[in-house]
């Protein structure tokens, strides 16, 4: 039996989501909904109608899980919270130093609607997350040290567009070199945000905007850029369509650790990412957690939960019998 999805919100993202359903055969695209006018929307899968998110709540019994696709700055922590009282939701939630207010607050709703919701969901938090915790597990005395880029961050690109005055912007997080051979070597560097990344922000101002306003404003940007080296470019609509359409990403984490009745021996856990489409592989990511969110709501539970709660079998579409021949 498929499991019927609605995608609320039809940017990078959603359109992701649609491509992933269509490459998971027990998924099946049940309606997306939108802010905008309906009739501005068109979707890629044939018979998949579009709705105001107004009308969201007429398909309480036509979907299994909700895919919340709005910005994780500002969309999020009102969005998850009003549909997890609904439906079971998954979002892609980012801001890492809010995460836990964001799970107090969803988990509430949930458990009110007798729903279950996973929150974010994508490489980092998510998969990143899952990695930094299994290394950790099995090498105990050491250190974590995660890098990302270099490529377009959506959260932080996001974040600069909701600036008065901002038309558009891009931003690439840019990992330094020096750092990471540092890790790399064994040492266990004690390493700055600073001292690990730089950021670079391409952004398109409105014609009689205050420039050094919104150079000021991204650069004290608490959570976002305050403690980065970050550079700001203003450029043309033009330049940005043409030098920056891209949306690739990637980075790395790595644990650095030592065993030994002396601690005498090194080890190096790298996992990494090289990401042609940010917003399709965390597409990726929220599609399974969907599967996921569907499994725990089959046994009776509600609440908010995060990946580190999800059996890692709850994640794929084979079966135990499959999983233990082919992957074990």
């Amino acid at each position: 039996m498929s499991i019927r999805v609605g995608i609320m919100g039809y940017g990078n993202l959603g359109r992701g989501i649609e491509c992933a359903i269509k490459q998971n055969p027990d998924m099946e695209l049940k309606a997306v909904f939108t802010r905008r006018d309906p009739k501005t929307v068109t979707v890629l899968t044939d018979n998949v109608a579009v709705y105001s998110v107004g009308d969201i709540l007429k398909f309480k019994d036509e979907i299994d899980v909700l895919m919340l696709c709005g910005g994780s700055a500002t969309d999020l922590p009102t969005q998850t919270v009003e549909y997890a009282q609904y439906f079971n939701v998954v979002d892609s939630f980012d801001t890492h130093a809010k995460i836990p207010e964001h799970f107090e607050n969803v988990n509430n709703a949930a458990k009110k609607g007798g729903k279950v919701a996973i929150i974010s969901c994508g490489w980092d938090p998510g998969m990143f997350s899952l990695n930094r915790l299994y290394a950790a597990a099995v090498l105990p005395n050491g250190k974590d040290y995660t890098f990302w880029g270099k490529g377009v961050s959506q959260g932080h690109s996001d974040a600069i567009r909701r600036i008065e005055g901002v038309l558009d912007a891009k931003q690439y997080t840019i990992p330094l070199e020096s750092a990471l051979n540092a890790v790399r070597s064994g040492s266990n560097p004690e390493l700055t945000a600073r001292q690990k990344h730089l950021r670079e922000c391409f952004v398109v101002a409105e014609e009689n905007a205050d420039k050094q306003r919104i150079e000021q404003e991204i650069k004290t940007m608490p959570n976002y850029f305050a403690d980065y080296d970050t550079i700001v470019h203003f450029i043309s609509k033009e330049e940005l369509l043409r030098e920056h359409s891209g949306i690739a990403h990637g980075g790395f984490v790595i644990r650095s650790g030592k065993t030994g009745w002396n601690n005498e021996n090194n080890h190096i856990i790298e996992y990494s990412l090289k990401l042609d489409s940010n917003p399709e592989f965390t597409s990726s990511v929220l599609v399974a957690c969907a599967r996921a969110a569907v499994r725990f709501s089959n046994e009776g539970e509600s609440g908010c939960k995060t990946m580190f709660d999800i059996p890692p079998a709850y994640l794929s579409a084979l079966t135990a019998e499959q999983l233990r021949k082919n992957l074990l």
